[in-house]
């Protein structure tokens, strides 16, 4: 079989361009170079013996290095009855609608989809194939054209295409006229029948084919829509944890989210928002409740667990408890998580004792192990050896500190004393799937969407760090720099990535981790996508985040130093500065306390003892013993330095500290040596880095992208590098925009202003709900009620259901993509639903680490299915905003 490909691209001189074929792992198999013609064309004739191929297109320079490929490949299908194929081609860009917006929400949207076949005759010349999903199930993409064959143009004559797969479309036609060919495609509405719409832009055009028994295949990208025609939806965000139902365990679970989509449903919203599910189970103390540390980023948490959806009934003898314990937890107002936990345990315990011979009998659990063995093993070890030994520190275990995979599957043998218990957490985990799994399948059956939250870190003491260590790096400790909500920056205090490791086997992991969640989820959340393009790093010595640094990173070299006329001193520099002002300045009258942890230099500064001389020292000795007021004074001043040292390859390299401007050792520098370190941290921060961070995150993230059918949400606050948003463009990461957190240098986002690649929404799970924001401050109050609210005199004291209308509003009558909501601001548009106690509904506050993650709704969300007019109002607005 031959195939001739033709595709336009515009090369410089001593540039080529090759076509590359893969196989069905997405690996390489052939290259063959194309040859340039004329007018921009180039070209190339393969011999190929199969009736489907996969391909992309890659630009190299004269040594043959790779400059530029295709994230997409192309895949087309050969009729049986051709042996020739003529291939007009076009460049895949990621960003091309057809390629973000074909993913599972589109499955769900069309899930009545049958596909259509092309029928190819022998006497047909040209096959047009494009890419365009219609998320309206009654439309569908017709084209005309040029010549009378294609209909002269007129939209009563048009060429139906037939859907043969999710968003593509195709037709096989005859065109006998031997002349130059233009054509467009359209949009025809079934119901109407007619066409609505013809795609915006320039005419496509291609070549007559006078040649008997070839097929010229025309196969288009870049459907070009108009806003209206492109997905638009709106959404609610809640964690799964805040579910209030009447038959609850004191805490949300898998099950409550079909009550979540009876009300989504009725209220037209198309996309449920959670946060992470993962087990988080370390110490079952109610710091376990943060979600993103996850002991297993493939297990799913057992708070989440119905007992009563079990495939077992609970003992008879146990009823009356658990009824009685249920009644107690789900009277409460927030989150009992420890209480939740342990009485979950406890009667799952019980169940499965009283079921063991039955539950080891089940070919479905059998096969659920057999299917995961890869991470469930170790997960059930984990738990096993982490209850044992009372820490999931698995360097404080006993035994198998060091994970061997040969010895750990011993406990999953009969003939462990542990194979019970290892067995226990297997089966629960089994159970948690099934039931997330029949959440899911209702939820899509109703239309809607699933968007979950994939954490950027993982936890130290982690399944993870403790199977695969060789991937993270377990000396540093990632966070994030200060910022308008924490003056001391974040300590997340999770390991970072060795991304080099993970290169090494094309990112397995993250590969693996994407399949497991596209089982539950059709889109994701990236939590600080920041992280892929460089993450903060401190090492395990500091407490504070604002000791870190970006990497990878540019670094400043001792040369660095003496160019820029820097009088380096390493001690004055990169230790911490003290002297008697500042002494005074922390400590006032309890300075002679302090002297207990520093040592006099005798020329008026002071240095921490050795013992004394790091964070981490400090906060384990005050831990231990106790010193009051002056231990946060004492942590700080810790921080008070001007570099940070880096070791690269048996040198020393700096990093400037974090607003080194601000800190008080730079107060006590000369002006002129001031303005020279000012001058190295603007270059620093905000010059010489975007090259190296565009290139990490343009190397990790086609990688992961190609790996799931998700759509792809990047959560993209905080301090943005340039680079960030043009590498989320060309890869098609939709961003966050969060009213409040505006990346510009403007007051408040306006969400007019969002263009369509973005999600948009007013609040979000870090910070404080619309209705306490309101009252933290009245004089940015103020000019938000009179500038972004157009309103006009005194802002209100507190926030009303009226203004809360306006900002929900101005959140859905906009361009993006997403407007999504956590549920406290929709119940804030109705007095009547408002929770009384509005400092309950906050979910997170990252300034306090660690924090209780307990939020629960004040309703059950069954009894908001039945507020006919509040869902009625809410369904109008997504109606009307052409979100529905």
């Amino acid at each position: 079989m031959k195939l001739y490909f033709n595709v336009g691209y515009n090369a410089m001189a001593g540039q080529n361009l090759q076509l590359v074929i893969v196989d069905d792992k997405g690996s390489d198999v052939q290259i063959h170079t194309l040859f340039y013609a004329e007018n921009g064309i180039w070209k190339c004739e393969v011999d190929y013996f199969s009736k489907s191929i996969s391909y992309k297109y890659r630009l190299s320079d004269e040594k043959g290095s790779v400059l530029r490929e295709e994230f997409v490949l192309h895949n087309l299908n050969f009729p049986h009855n051709y042996k020739e194929f003529i291939i007009f081609d076009e460049w895949n860009n990621k960003n091309f609608p057809e390629n973000y917006l074909n993913n599972k929400i589109l499955y769900n949207k069309l899930n009545q989809f049958v596909p259509e076949k092309a029928t190819v005759l022998k006497k047909h010349t040209h096959l047009f194939r494009i890419e365009a999903p219609l998320y309206n199930p009654d439309w569908k993409i017709v084209l005309f054209g040029s010549t009378a064959s294609l209909g002269n143009w007129s939209d009563e004559k048009t060429i139906h295409l037939s859907q043969s797969g999710f968003g593509i479309w195709e037709v096989s036609i005859e065109i006998p006229e031997n002349e130059f060919i233009q054509f467009k495609y359209c949009i025809y509405d079934k119901k109407e029948g007619r066409v609505i719409d013809v795609e915006t832009g320039e005419n496509r055009f291609t070549l007559p084919n006078p040649l008997t028994d070839v097929l010229q295949i025309v196969s288009n990208h870049y459907f070009k829509f108009r806003s209206y025609q492109m997905y638009h939806d709106a959404g609610v965000a809640v964690p799964v944890f805040s579910l209030r139902t009447g038959k609850g365990f004191g805490v949300g679970e898998f099950s409550d989210l079909k009550n979540l989509a009876d009300w989504t449903k009725e209220t037209s919203l198309g996309i449920i928002q959670i946060l992470p599910i993962n087990d988080t189970t370390a110490n079952y103390s109610w710091t376990d409740s943060y979600p993103y540390a996850a002991v297993s980023v493939y297990a799913l948490h057992p708070q989440y667990i119905s007992l009563e959806n079990l495939d077992y009934d609970l003992p008879k003898e146990l009823v009356f408890e658990y009824q009685s314990e249920k009644e107690a937890l789900n009277d409460l107002d927030l989150v009992d998580y420890e209480r939740v936990i342990g009485s979950k345990w406890r009667f799952l315990k019980a169940v499965f004792n009283a079921e063991k011979e039955k539950i080891y009998k089940d070919r479905n659990f059998k096969k659920f192990i057999k299917d995961n063995e890869h991470w469930l093993i170790p997960y059930s070890a984990f738990c096993v050896l982490r209850d044992k030994y009372k820490t999931p520190n698995f360097n404080d275990w006993k035994t198998h500190k060091k994970y061997i995979a040969g010895k750990v599957s011993q406990l999953f043998t009969v003939k462990s004393k542990d194979y019970d218990v290892c067995m226990l957490h297997a089966w629960v985990q089994y159970q948690l799937h099934l039931q997330l799994k029949d959440a899911v399948e209702y939820i899509h059956s109703l239309g809607v969407s699933l968007k979950g939250d994939l954490p950027i870190g993982i936890y130290r003491y982690s399944v993870e760090a403790w199977t695969e260590p060789e991937l993270f790096g377990m000396d540093f400790q990632a966070g994030a720099p200060p910022d308008q909500f924490t003056e001391l920056g974040q300590n997340w205090e999770f390991p970072t990535y060795n991304w080099e490791a993970m290169k090494e086997d094309d990112y397995r992991w993250w590969k693996n981790r994407l399949k497991a969640l596209e089982q539950y989820f059709d889109a994701m959340r990236i939590d600080h996508i920041l992280g892929f393009f460089r993450i903060w790093r401190m090492p395990v010595s500091a407490t504070q985040g604002i000791l870190g640094y970006f990497y990878p990173a540019v670094p400043v070299v001792s040369d660095e130093f003496k160019a820029r006329h820097i009088p380096f001193d390493f001690n004055r520099y990169c230790m911490p500065f003290i002297n008697d002002m500042i002494l005074w300045e922390y400590f006032g009258e309890n300075s002679g306390k302090a002297l207990e942890f520093i040592n006099s230099n005798n020329d008026g500064t002071y240095s921490f003892k050795e013992e004394f001389d790091t964070q981490r020292k400090l906060t384990d000795f005050f831990k231990k013993y106790p010193r009051g007021v002056i231990e946060e004074k004492l942590i700080s001043l810790c921080a008070n330095v001007l570099f940070l040292t880096e070791e690269r390859k048996g040198e020393i390299v700096y990093h400037p500290r974090f607003n080194v401007y601000r800190s008080d050792s730079y107060k006590y520098l000369s002006e002129w040596e001031q303005k020279a370190i000012y001058d190295l941290y603007q270059d620093y921060f905000f010059r010489r880095q975007d090259y190296l961070w565009s290139e990490k995150a343009m190397e990790i993230l086609p990688v992961i992208l190609n790996a799931t059918k998700m759509l792809i949400c990047g959560e993209d606050l905080g301090m943005v590098p340039a680079c960030v948003p043009l590498v989320m463009d060309e890869l098609a990461i939709i961003a966050l925009k969060v009213q409040r957190m505006p990346s510009d240098n403007v007051p408040f986002y306006n969400p007019k202003n969002a263009d369509y690649m973005n999600v948009v929404t007013a609040s979000s799970h870090d910070s404080s709900t619309l209705r306490q924001w309101w009252k933290e401050d009245p004089v940015v109050t103020q000019k938000y009620f009179n500038q972004q609210l157009i309103q006009y005199g005194k802002a209100p004291e507190e926030m009303n259901s009226h203004l809360a209308e306006i900002i929900m509003k101005q959140h859905l009558y906009n361009n993006a993509m997403l407007a999504i909501f956590p549920i406290q601001e929709f119940l804030a548009t109705d007095s009547e639903l408002t929770n009384p106690n509005m400092d309950n509904e906050r979910i997170n506050n990252p300034a306090v680490f660690p924090h209780y993650w307990r939020y629960r709704m004040h309703l059950n969300i069954e009894d908001l299915k039945n507020k006919t007019i509040f869902n009625e109002k809410i369904a109008y607005w997504v109606k009307d905003s052409g979100r529905a």
